[in-house]
Formats: structure tokens, sequence, C-alpha cells
């Protein structure tokens, strides 16, 4: 916290230009894609046919090394692979490698793959759209994904494309190496399960006990009691956020809850729920992804937010910031009338249509907010998609 952000990011571009391993007389490796394959397929297909299962399927047997470039600067910048899509032509590799990036983040927020999971508080209209990673026992195969999913991020760094990813903040606390707050990130990734620990720890006596569970069985949460058939009890069990039924102990489907363990209750959910925060197994993989593109040792120095805004850029349009990127073409100047519309024009977007604007001019939804030529002069290397470009018509002039 007593480095300034800046400062850590100069480092960090300085260490990356360092560990290049793959140089310039070295082909970049390209993967082909087919659109087709993801249009129309099964549910079960369809995650198999995803651009990212089938980057991670061609990448699989390219040695990590080769994917370790320079930072991208200039107008072609180095990127870690090059991407041919199946049937369309086009010219240079940033387009179509950033559009894979966005269709990606797309796919991994939607139900066609299984690595991230929305957080349960987005059902209550807390933190809505937010992701988690899923946690569960993950298969060989997924462990490979999760592995991919890491390396994505750090490829990300290194193209400084910012990913449209919308992760609570415990996903990137974990990532650094950060420990959890078990009141904070609770509340944040499923409140629902916060407020009820909480009735639990509240609870002043026996009959404010029994009220709950009642309440809870009309939930359908409790069983009765064997020792009063009668009255409704809940049993040492929970929902993990998959959905099932979890024991919070051995033999926890046999155990009630009563006056004198109700505590041991609530505490043996809410680490049921950390545990599924950390997801250790899936953390693990996708670090391990991460420390194959960049090293992992850089992530001390960041806070959990600068891991997001590094990785993620800011989710919204700075237009002063765009505007004193932009250039024009011969001919143009600032003060033209028709720029002048043009600006106003996008003073008046939402941050939405911002982010549909960026897309059609450049094929991702964010933009660093980070740029080399922010601080230097006008012949500092600029990162695509830096600086915009405004050319005049291309046809005759006219009305």
């Amino acid at each position: 916290g007593l480095i300034f952000y800046d400062t850590k990011v100069t480092v960090m571009n300085r260490v990356l230009n360092a560990t290049v391993q793959r140089t310039a007389d070295h082909a970049a490796p390209e993967i082909t894609l087919d659109p087709l394959e993801i249009v129309g397929a099964g549910e079960i297909r369809s995650s198999e046919n995803s651009y990212f299962c089938q980057a991670a399927r061609q990448l699989g047997c390219v040695p990590s090394s080769q994917l370790c470039v320079k930072l991208a600067s200039g107008g072609d910048p180095t990127y870690a692979f090059n991407i041919r899509f199946t049937g369309e032509e086009v010219h240079g590799t940033s387009g179509s490698f950033r559009h894979f990036l966005w269709q990606v983040c797309k796919e991994l927020q939607s139900s066609s793959l299984s690595l991230l999971l929305l957080c349960p508080s987005s059902a209550v209209n807390k933190n809505k759209g937010k992701y988690i990673l899923t946690p569960s026992p993950i298969t060989y195969a997924e462990e490979q994904l999760f592995h991919f999913f890491g390396q994505l991020l750090g490829i990300a760094i290194r193209a400084d494309v910012p990913l449209p990813l919308d992760l609570l903040p415990s996903f990137w606390k974990t990532l650094v190496g950060e420990p959890l707050d078990p009141d904070v990130d609770l509340q944040e990734a499923d409140i629902l399960t916060y407020n009820y620990v909480k009735k639990f720890e509240n609870i002043s006596d026996e009959t404010e006990l029994e009220a709950l569970c009642a309440e809870i069985a009309s939930q359908h949460l409790a069983t009765e009691s064997p020792d009063c058939p009668n009255k409704p009890c809940c049993k040492f069990t929970y929902l993990s956020l998959t959905g099932e039924e979890v024991e919070l102990c051995p033999r926890g489907r046999h155990i009630p809850v009563g006056w004198e363990n109700k505590d041991v209750y609530a505490a043996a959910i809410r680490s049921l729920r950390m545990r599924e925060l950390q997801t250790p197994e899936c953390m693990t993989a996708v670090r391990a992804g991460l420390g194959s593109i960049i090293p992992l040792q850089l992530l001390t120095t960041l806070t959990p937010l600068e891991m997001e805004l590094r990785t993620c850029g800011l989710p919204y349009i700075n237009l002063e910031f765009l505007k004193a990127h932009t250039m024009y073409q011969v001919g143009l100047m600032e003060t033209d009338q028709h720029i002048e519309f043009f600006w106003s024009a996008l003073e008046m977007f939402t941050q939405e249509e911002l982010c549909k604007f960026i897309k059609f001019a450049c094929n991702q939804e964010r933009i660093p907010f980070t740029c080399p030529c922010k601080d230097g002069g006008p012949d500092t290397a600029h990162v695509p998609p830096y600086p915009m470009k405004i050319a005049p018509p291309d046809g005759a002039a006219g009305t």
C-alpha cells in the first residue's frame, strides 16, 4: 500500500519485458477456430466446441515459453498466438486476437462453460452479474481448463487487452494470496447465507431458536426432532454453492441443531462457504497457468483491486482519456464542426452504448487506462487500441 499503482505497473512492465521467452525470430503459434462449431450445438457439445475449449485443445501442446512475448506496443504488436478463423479473411492479427478474448469472456460468463458460477447474492440484486470459480472437486480435464484460464489472464496482461470479466473481489484476493474476510466476503458472495448464519449467532434464548427452526421448517430446510416428533429442528447439513446438500460434520444428517451447538452449526456453515470461495484445487490450477506466463512474484506487490485493474481494466469508458489519445488524420482538426458533433454525441451515450462503440471501433469492450504515452512525449509507443484514429471520409466531399 506504500507504492503508487503507476510505479508498480512500471516495474511490472520491466519484469515482463525482461522475461520474454519467444523472440522475433520465432514464428508465433497459430490456432484455427471454426465459428460454425459454436453455432447451434446442443448444451453438451457446445462446451467442447466453444472458442475457449477449441483454443485450450490446440494450445495444450504448445510450450508455455512460446506464449511469453514482450508487452504489446506499436502498430502491429506481438501477441502470444495468432488466430485464424475458418472461412474468414482478416487483415493483421490484432482484430481477431481481441475478438477471440472478448468471445472467450462471454463464454466463461455463460451457461456453455461451467468454470465460473454466478454468485448467489446476484439472485437478490447484490453484486449482480458477478462470478466466482465453481467450487467442486475437479476432473483432470477441468484442471487443464482452469490452467488455460490462468494462462489467458497472463496472456491478456502481456497483450494489454483488458478482459471483460466480472469476478468477485474474493477471486482476486485468493489469486494474490490475501486471506478472505469471513464477514465481508461471505456477505458479498452469498448474502442469504450470511443473514442465515447471523440469525443463529444472534439468538438470545431457546424460544427464539425454536421459532427460527419453525420458520426454516416452513421453507423445507428442516425436519422434525427425533425427541419431540412435532417440534421442528435443523440438522447439521447445508446446501453447497452448487446446490447439493452436504453434511457439515460426520453423520451431520443425524445431528439436530440445539441450544448448546447452534454456534458450532453457524461456524460450520461459514467455514463451508469460505472453503468454497477459496476453491483451493481450482485456484492452484489457475495460479499455475498464470505462473507459466508471468512471474508470480509480481503478485506480491499488487493489491487484489490492482490485479483486477491490470487484468480487466475499468468496466467504464473514460471519454476524457479517450479524447487525449485520439489522432486526427490529414485535413482534420479537433475544432471541425463534425468532430465536435461526434464528441458531444458520445457524451450523450450510456456506458453500455460506449462499450458497444468501443467494441465496434476496436473489437474489445474495455480500453486499458494505463497507456505508455500517458507520461511520455508524442513519440512514445502507443499500445493498441490507442491512439484512436479519426480519418476523413473516403468518398467525394458532400453535404
